[in-house]
């Protein structure tokens, strides 16, 4: 059990750091502006909804990917280490993260009639950042079901709070100002960074073995 919850714990805020739901709001603000109050709590929720299940599903066949393309786990962690330090360093700078969307995907979406999917959904929610995360946790955790339920968990959770900060986008951007979302964001980068090294060692361990 300690084991399990131990995972829980280094998967919540691992998952939820990268997905970041309050870096997103600014983003959300931009590209639902003029819709209507219920427009805007659907197209949260939809996002929500599509970008945990993408999650989920990677979580879940993560493992299939690595025999099909023949990858090591140690490879894989080393990668997603890398990627989730370049998100990091993106967030403690306080500025947008290419790996989860460019500028020019931001501005194809706000004249988009839909957002939820594109670049909501993916690649904004559920980039490749939280996919390897969520696969590389999964594969920390081993291959019995138990193990896995407390990344399933955390996915919901983070989902969850995604959808009560979108839904509330404009409170907390009023709430916090642009400083502070900028504060957050770099402390949320600090914890994430520390965690993408520790991914970078757990990987460079399997390597060299």
């Amino acid at each position: 059990m300690s084991e399990q919850l131990s995972l829980f714990l280094v998967s919540l805020p691992a998952v939820l750091f990268v997905v970041d739901p309050v870096g997103v709001v600014p983003i959300f603000l931009a590209i639902t502006s003029g819709d209507s109050e219920e427009k805007i709590r659907s197209t949260a929720r939809r996002a929500c909804l599509v970008a945990c299940a993408l999650l989920l599903f990677f979580a879940m066949f993560g493992g299939i990917i690595f025999k099909v393309f023949g990858v090591s786990l140690g490879a894989f962690r080393v990668a997603g280490g890398i990627l989730l330090l370049i998100t990091a360093l993106d967030m403690l700078r306080a500025r947008p993260s290419e790996t989860r969307t460019t500028p020019s995907e931001t501005q194809e979406g706000v004249k988009k009639d839909d957002v939820a999917l594109v670049p909501l959904a993916m690649p904004l929610l559920a980039g490749p950042g939280a996919i390897a995360t969520a696969m590389v946790l999964m594969a920390r955790g081993g291959d019995s079901l138990v193990s896995a339920v407390p990344v399933l968990v955390a996915i919901v959770l983070t989902f969850l709070v995604s959808y009560f900060v979108l839904r509330a986008a404009g409170f907390v951007q009023r709430v916090l100002k642009q400083s502070g979302v900028a504060i957050l964001e770099r402390v949320m980068g600090l914890i994430l960074a520390a965690i993408a090294v520790q991914f970078i060692a757990d990987g460079g361990k399997d390597l060299l073995r």
